[in-house]
C-alpha cells in the first residue's frame, strides 16, 4: 500500500539544535552552525524552502529490505506526492528507482554487449554513442531520461548542421580563392614576378588552411534516422531490463527522410549537368546506351569481367570482390553469394552479405558465364607465370584478384571505376550504381519485381518496389500504351466512312446532337 511520506525542508544556516531543543555544541564548546533543514523557523512560509517525498520501497530479488526512495526539490506538496506515487509505481513493476546509471554508462554497457553486431554495424553505433548521444544525454541519470532531452539532442544537431553548412560554404570559396590566386601567380609574365602575387596566394593559402579547420559534417536526415533507431534499441533493451519504464524515442519528431531513388540520365539531364556541373539526383543510373558505351570502352580492361557481371548481375562492390571460386559454378553457370568484402577507413575484413536474403544464387547470363571461364584461365596463366618466376602468389581463392592473387581492395575499385568513367565523358556514376542499371534493365525487360528483388538480395519485396519505381522511358511508354490497347476501337478511315454527311458538317462536337436527323425529319 502506497502512503504519502512528503516534508518540507530548506538549505538556510544557522545555530543548531537537537530534538530536544538543546545547543549543539562543537570541540570547544560553541554552538555548532548548519544547514537548519527540518528547523528552519520559516518552513511555514508558504513560498519558503521545497517539498521532498521519502517512500519505502519493496524487498529486492533477495527478499531483504531496501533503502528508502528520496528526492526533494519540488515547489509544492502536491508536486513531490504525485512523483512519489509514480516512483512506487515503478518499483512495484520492478524498475529499479534507486539507479545511479548514467545514460553515458548505460549506452557503453549495452554497446559491449552487443556482440551479435556486424563489424560496420558495431563502428556505426560506437560513432553515435561517442560522438552524439553521450556529448548530449550522457551526464543524465537513465532514470530521468525523458522525450524532451532527445528532441533537444537533435535540435542541437540542426543548428550544428546550419553552422557546418555555412562552414562548408566557405571553404569552398576560400579554395576557389586560394586557386585562383595561385593561377595569376603561375601565369604572371613578368620576371621576377611580383612578391604581391605571391603574398596573395600565401595568404589565400592560410585562409583556406583555417577554413578547413572548421566543421563542415552535416548530419542528413537518412543519418538522423539511424541514429534514432540505434538509441530506440538501446532503449527498448533498458525496458526489459526494468531500468526505465517506456521507451523515450518514441515521440521524437525528425524530418522527413524520403530514401533517394534513381534517377535517370536522360539527354536532357545530361546537358543540364554538362551545362551546371550539378547532378540532379543522389543516386543516378545509366540510359542503355550509356551502359552499352561503357562497357565497350572497357572491353580491354583488366576489370571488364567484374563490371560485366555487376552490371547484368547487379553485385554489390563488396560481393563482386569478395566472391570465391568455391562458390562459382561454371559448369552450371551459377555464383552463390555468401561473404563480401567491406571496407572502413580503409581496412578491410571479410563479412557474410548486408541481410538473410543477400545470401543468394544468381544464374549467369551467357556472356558473363563465358567472361568467367576466361578470366579462370587468365588468372591460371599468371598464378603459373608468378609461380615460375620464384615469386608468391597469394592463395586467396578469390574470383577477382591482381596479378599476384591478392584481393582488389574494394575502395581501389571505386576509385578506378569512377577513373574510367571521368576519362570516358560518361555523366557520373558510382560503382553501386551498376546495381542499380542491373535492377532497371531487368525491369525493363519484363523481370517481375519479386524476381529482381532475389536477384539484388533485398530484405523485402517492398524496399525492391520502393526504389525501383522510376525505369526506363522506353517501359514506362509501353505501360502508358497498354492501357489503349485494350479498347476496341475502329481505325480512322472506318470511321470516316461511317459517318453520316450531316456529322460531316463543319459543326462543334459539343452541338452535334442538336443536328436534325433524317429519323428525325
Amino acid at each position: 500500500m502506497f502512503e504519502d511520506k512528503t516534508y518540507k525542508r530548506c538549505a538556510c544556516r544557522g545555530p543548531l539544535v537537537d530534538k530536544d531543543g538543546k545547543p549543539v555544541l562543537d570541540d570547544d564548546g560553541k554552538q555548532k552552525i548548519g544547514y537548519l533543514e527540518k528547523a528552519c523557523p520559516k518552513l511555514k512560509q508558504r513560498d519558503h524552502a521545497s517539498w521532498y517525498y521519502s517512500i519505502e520501497l519493496p524487498p529486492g530479488p533477495d527478499g531483504k529490505r531496501r533503502p528508502r526512495a528520496k528526492q526533494g526539490g519540488f515547489r509544492t506538496k502536491k508536486d513531490a506526492a504525485t512523483e512519489a506515487e509514480r516512483v512506487w509505481r515503478l518499483a512495484q513493476d520492478g524498475v529499479d528507482v534507486l539507479s545511479e546509471e548514467t545514460v553515458a554508462d548505460y549506452l557503453r554497457r549495452w554497446f559491449a554487449k552487443r556482440v551479435d553486431l556486424k563489424r560496420s554495424t558495431r563502428t556505426g553505433y560506437e560513432d553515435y554513442i561517442e560522438r552524439v548521444f553521450i556529448p548530449y544525454l550522457g551526464e543524465i541519470k537513465l532514470l530521468s531520461l525523458r522525450t524532451r532531452h532527445v528532441q533537444a539532442m537533435f535540435e542541437k544537431l540542426w543548428a550544428d548542421n546550419e553552422v557546418h553548412a555555412e562552414n562548408h560554404a566557405k571553404a569552398h570559396q576560400a579554395l576557389a580563392a586560394e586557386r585562383a590566386a595561385h593561377t595569376a601567380w603561375k601565369n604572371c609574365q613578368e620576371r621576377p614576378r611580383p612578391t604581391q602575387l605571391r603574398q596573395a596566394w600565401q595568404d589565400a593559402k592560410a585562409a583556406l588552411k583555417k577554413a578547413r579547420a572548421q566543421p563542415t559534417h552535416v548530419t542528413g536526415p537518412g543519418t538522423q534516422v539511424k541514429m534514432l533507431n540505434t538509441l530506440s534499441g538501446a532503449l527498448d533493451d533498458a525496458v526489459k531490463e526494468k531500468l526505465i519504464s517506456e521507451n523515450w524515442t518514441k515521440h521524437v519528431v525528425l524530418p522527413k527522410y524520403i530514401r533517394p531513388k534513381p534517377v535517370l540520365w536522360t539527354p536532357a539531364r545530361i546537358a543540364a549537368w554538362r551545362q551546371s556541373g550539378e547532378k540532379p539526383g543522389k543516386v543516378m543510373v545509366w540510359m542503355p546506351e550509356q551502359t552499352g558505351e561503357f562497357l565497350d570502352a572497357v572491353a580491354g580492361h583488366r576489370l571488364y569481367p567484374m563490371f560485366h557481371l555487376m552490371v547484368f548481375r547487379g553485385l554489390r562492390r563488396g560481393e563482386a570482390a569478395g566472391l570465391p571460386w568455391a562458390e562459382t559454378d561454371l559448369t552450371q553457370g551459377t555464383v552463390h553469394i555468401s561473404e563480401q568484402l567491406v571496407s572502413a577507413a580503409y581496412d578491410v575484413w571479410e563479412d557474410t552479405p548486408k541481410s538473410e536474403s543477400g545470401e543468394r544464387t544468381i544464374k549467369l547470363d551467357s556472356e558473363t558465364w563465358k567472361l568467367l571461364e576466361l578470366w579462370r584461365d587468365r588468372q591460371a596463366k599468371e598464378r603459373a607465370d608468378w609461380e615460375e618466376a620464384a615469386k608468391v602468389w597469394k592463395r586467396t581463392g578469390l574470383v577477382f584478384t591482381w596479378e599476384d592473387g591478392r584481393a582488389y581492395h574494394p575502395e581501389h575499385l571505386s576509385q578506378t571505376f569512377s577513373r574510367l568513367v571521368k576519362r570516358l565523358g560518361l555523366p557520373p556514376v558510382r560503382l553501386h550504381d551498376l546495381r542499380h542499371c542491373a535492377a532497371t534493365l531487368s525491369l525493363a525487360a519484363g523481370l517481375h519485381m519479386k524476381s529482381i528483388q532475389t536477384l539484388l538480395g533485398h530484405g523485402s519485396y517492398a524496399l525492391t518496389a520502393d526504389t525501383y519505381t522510376s525505369v526506363l522511358p522506353q517501359f514506362e511508354e509501353a505501360q502508358a500504351e497498354a492501357p489503349l490497347a485494350l479498347v476496341p476501337r475502329k481505325s480512322p478511315a472506318q470511321r470516316d466512312v461511317d459517318q453520316e454527311p450531316e456529322a460531316k458538317a463543319d459543326v462543334p462536337l459539343e452541338d452535334a446532337a442538336d443536328v436534325p436527323t433524317k429519323d428525325a425529319a
